[in-house]
């Protein structure tokens, strides 16, 4: 299935079912709504209430309400994750095109704010004008229930479903934390698919396009550290909690944005993943990290063919 978080008409959260551009409403199995900036989003509240198995409001669909996805505003497929976990230099031919000398093995993972959230649909916005900026595609995992110390094996148990996701970046030697957490910095979206429709991950290709044009082409089978390894890892350090969102890594061909452009990334089965880029409003960076840090290419990388 392929769930959205929304909100109707009237400014309400909701989480519902897409098919084709009809999504059916499941607000109404979630009870009273909490007062408006209080408790858990719909979609956390699904999660909460399925122990992250989706697929299991399936039998609810045929009686939910119906909307025309064209009366509602997307959310992030989870609007409230309590974190965001990113694995950087996940794979090699973003190593080399980085000249880094080391990749996520060695440095483990970073947390972005989850407010740099931004659905699809939305507008990135550069802060500054003095610095570059880039696009970074990637599968992106939710995390289904609480999960801690999970072994690689049953890793996937604790996933409730897949999206895309934008890891924009800040290029500079600030710490990563702060270079990809500015606020609409994580575009995530549209739909969180659930695994039994995504079928198995090593199948998946993942594209990032600017402007049209296509700049990142990867099979997500070349992970350096494939989902399970990252689970696994990530659960030895922190607790995973329903609606966590796990960023895995971009592959070669990231490249700098500007006041204008379009990016759209999809992975296979998951959708499209479509935002803008803005500058308006930037002012000079206030910090001195240009020149500094993992060096990005200055002419974007060949695709692979």
């Amino acid at each position: 299935m392929r769930l959205v978080s929304f909100l109707d008409r009237a400014g309400t959260p909701s989480v519902g079912v897409v098919d084709g551009d009809v999504i059916s409403d499941l607000g109404a199995l979630l009870g009273p709504a909490p007062a408006a900036g209080t408790g858990l989003s719909p979609m956390r509240r699904l999660l909460a209430r399925t122990g992250g198995d989706l697929s299991s409001v399936r039998e609810h669909v045929a009686a939910a309400p119906r909307l025309a996805r064209s009366e509602v505003t997307l959310q992030p497929p989870v609007p409230d994750p309590t974190k965001i976990v990113a694995a950087p230099v996940n794979y090699t031919d973003h190593q080399h095109e980085m000249n880094e000398a080391v990749h996520v093995s060695g440095l483990g993972v970073f947390l972005k704010a989850p407010s740099s959230l931004v659905p699809s649909g939305g507008t990135v916005r550069l802060p500054y004008h003095d610095r570059r900026f880039d696009q970074e595609g990637e599968l992106g995992v939710v995390i289904g229930r609480r999960a801690r110390n999970v072994r690689a094996a049953d890793a996937l148990d604790v996933v409730a479903g897949y999206t895309n996701v934008l890891d924009m970046t800040l290029r500079g030697g600030e710490d990563r934390s702060v270079r990809k957490s500015f606020d609409t910095f994580t575009p995530c979206g549209p739909h969180l698919v659930t695994p039994d429709e995504v079928g198995p991950l090593d199948r998946l290709e993942l594209r990032c396009a600017v402007n049209g044009v296509l700049r990142q082409h990867a099979d997500v089978a070349d992970l350096i550290w494939d989902v399970p390894r990252l689970v696994e890892y990530v659960s030895s350090v922190m607790t995973l909690e329903p609606g966590d969102v796990l960023t895995t890594g971009t592959p070669a061909g990231v490249g700098e944005v500007r006041d204008g452009d379009e990016i759209s990334t999809e992975v296979t089965h998951l959708g499209r993943l479509t935002v803008g880029v803005s500058g308006r409003g930037a002012t000079a960076c206030p910090t001195s990290g240009a020149g500094r840090g993992p060096v990005p290419p200055a002419e974007l990388t060949p695709l692979r063919r």
